[in-house]
């Protein structure tokens, strides 16, 4: 009888935690699909600098007496100038250097700093840069694609695909211009548009996140109790491609919570999680921390 009950109650815990194959095979294309990107040319990975520049002319290389160095080996000591004015970023070589983008050469260059449009221009085989706008402030980004944590880099770590974390959600509204403000990780404060929340139920209780940016789809920075423990201690992302329909219900993937580019390079500058978005319950779902290194 012993056996039996055992028997009985090992099968009821692995039906409860099943997963659908085509579900999982659908979440799996996914994380193969962000592990490609993040390995990417001038991905996270490769990160080797970031430079908050002056308005006017900020000269670059890799010698010392620049205003903004590069490090060793990613370019000559004198590269040349970048000249910063309000929506207007130009970039002007030094004679002998070139930097390339989409298979043209340039030796200056009008810079794109906003949305899809901003340009990764290349120097040499190794470096690459380009420049982005924050709250009126513009910065270098600096991509070494031979860095040795982009070669060293072993993987993402993810839990398995669990369907009790793929679950029905409400997306809810808010009135039109509601903001909330989001702290990122150099406690630099802003007020993002929030369209509304989504409502879900895990651990058996209703929890809400706040949704953050006004696009096609829904995005959600927030933490649970597996953080700092088998989980990035600051939080995760969590990202609906398009937006469902308000009140509806839809299924919302926690199996799809993934890591912001601070787990990967400290030269980036996540976003944290606003406190309603700190839920008290384990999201044993998604995207696991550390990821794989090389030692």
């Amino acid at each position: 009888m012993k056996k039996i009950l055992l028997s009985a109650a090992l099968l009821l815990a692995a039906n409860a935690y099943a997963a659908d194959p085509e579900h999982v095979k659908s979440v799996e294309a996914w994380r193969a699909k962000v592990e490609k990107s993040l390995r990417a040319d001038n991905g996270w990975l490769t990160l080797a600098g970031r430079y908050v520049m002056k308005p006017g002319p900020n000269t670059f290389g890799t010698g010392d007496k620049n205003d903004i160095v590069f490090p060793a080996g990613l370019g000559p000591e004198k590269m040349g100038v970048i000249n910063v004015e309000p929506g207007a970023v130009m970039v002007k070589l030094e004679p002998g250097v070139v930097m390339t983008k989409d298979g043209m050469e340039y030796s200056e260059r009008r810079m794109s700093t906003t949305g899809e449009t901003r340009d990764w221009v290349k120097l040499g085989d190794r470096a690459a840069f380009h420049v982005i706008e924050r709250e009126g402030r513009y910065i270098l980004r600096l991509a070494d694609n031979q860095s040795k944590v982009r070669s060293g880099f072993e993987g993402r770590v993810w839990y398995p695909v669990n369907d009790a974390y793929w679950v029905d959600a409400k997306f809810v509204p808010y009135k039109a211009g509601k903001t909330v403000p989001i702290v990122n990780v150099l406690d630099e404060v802003s007020d993002e548009p929030s369209p509304g929340y989504v409502e879900f139920k895990v651990g058996g209780k209703t929890q809400k996140l706040d949704v953050v940016g006004d696009d096609d789809g829904l995005f959600m920075i927030f933490r649970d109790d597996t953080a700092g423990k088998s989980t990035y201690k600051p939080g995760r992302f969590l990202y609906v491609e398009k937006k469902p329909e308000p009140n509806k219900t839809f299924k919302l993937d926690l199996n799809r919570a993934y890591n912001p580019p601070c787990a990967f390079s400290e030269y980036t500058t996540c976003p944290l999680p606003p406190e309603q978005n700190i839920l008290k319950v384990k999201v044993e779902a998604g995207e696991k921390y550390p990821p794989r290194r090389a030692s």
